[in-house]
């Protein structure tokens, strides 16, 4: 493949590949439009002087594309299933289930009291756990035990996670810290990016904000918006953990649309019904272990309609008392 397409065409597809040409500048010199294989025939040929290697030029070259697609995540675009196998509860017993599996572009709530373990699965999760975590539970990606560096090197992050606290400490504006991301991650078409992120995050939040706005004047609602936006759009991270979104402030149908639009697998730990309900499936914890597994039926999604239907007459209540109006003004309900 590489040999075939012309540098042009492999700077457009790995954007980072400068860094490495800028050793071989009679490479650069001579290719243009020129398929790769043939401009290192010329110049094998042509030149002996410059003891050039074509062979050991790709193997480095090949070499390099391979890391970096490791160092940004790339290689995650894989990762077609994550599963679950049980570990023991708080007592000691044995989880109530067999196998978990998490497909991608799937959407699985974790339920359960305060304090009964959602966090500890979510951790266990984000650990990519191999049996040495207090639960015992192990993570397989697709079918097989991950990768060491999936659980330990900092550019290879097989999990975000969205917690219920979010702060900046940076002084930077909404656009600066999302290119700033974005260059980090070496993306091309970083600008186009940036502007699609915030107008998603937009359509997420409550208040509206612009790319020249202070990350540390967003509230947390729109604080979430962006960074469920960010997580969908910029990361390369196949697997989202939300912890709560119902406390976010946002439109949670659509920040779950967009997250499934881009094939991430996502959970959620929720005390919400909606929530609950708008997911593939339900984990039910108790004291510590998954105690349950639960598919959503046609009955339960016929009565999520009837709870959105609810949901959006408390959302005219909310807006009303915002905007200093009177409920009883509200004539569409």
């Amino acid at each position: 493949m590489l040999l075939g397409s012309s540098l042009k065409e492999l700077t457009i597809r790995y954007p980072y590949l400068g860094q490495f040409l800028e050793a071989y500048p009679f490479v650069l010199k001579q290719s243009g439009d020129i398929p790769l294989g043939a401009v290192l025939r010329e110049l094998e040929s042509r030149d002996e002087d410059l003891a050039f290697d074509a062979g050991s030029f790709i193997a480095q070259l090949q070499e390099f594309i391979q890391q970096m697609q490791e160092f940004l995540g790339q290689e995650h675009a894989a990762v077609e299933v994550l599963t679950i196998l049980p570990g023991f509860d708080k007592q000691g017993n044995p989880e109530g289930f067999e196998k978990l599996e998490l497909a991608k572009g799937s959407v699985t709530s974790i339920v359960g009291p305060t304090g009964s373990g959602k966090s500890r699965l979510l951790a266990d999760i984000e650990w990519v756990a191999q049996g040495d975590t207090p639960t015992g539970r192990r993570v397989l990606v697709n079918n097989r035990p991950p990768l060491t560096d999936w659980r330990y090197a900092s550019g290879k992050k097989l999990v975000a996670q969205l917690s219920q606290n979010m702060n900046f400490v940076m002084d930077l504006e909404v656009e600066e810290f999302l290119m700033l991301h974005a260059r980090s991650r070496m993306i091309a078409n970083a600008d186009g990016l940036v502007r699609q992120i915030i107008a998603q995050a937009n359509e997420l939040a409550g208040e509206k904000f612009g790319p020249h706005t202070p990350i540390t004047a967003l509230s947390g609602g729109q604080s979430r918006a962006l960074m469920i936006a960010d997580t969908a759009i910029l990361s390369a991270s196949p697997v989202v953990l939300i912890d709560e979104i119902e406390n976010a402030g946002i439109d949670r149908r659509r920040a779950l649309d967009l997250l499934i639009r881009e094939e991430k697998i996502v959970l959620m730990a929720t005390h919400d019904p909606i929530l609950a309900l708008m997911a593939d499936q339900r984990i039910v914890i108790s004291n510590g272990g998954i105690s349950r597994l639960i598919k959503t039926s046609d009955v339960e999604k016929a009565m999520l309609a009837e709870l959105e239907h609810y949901d959006k007459k408390m959302m005219q209540f909310r807006n009303q008392l915002r905007h200093g109006g009177l409920l009883h003004e509200i004539t569409d309900l």
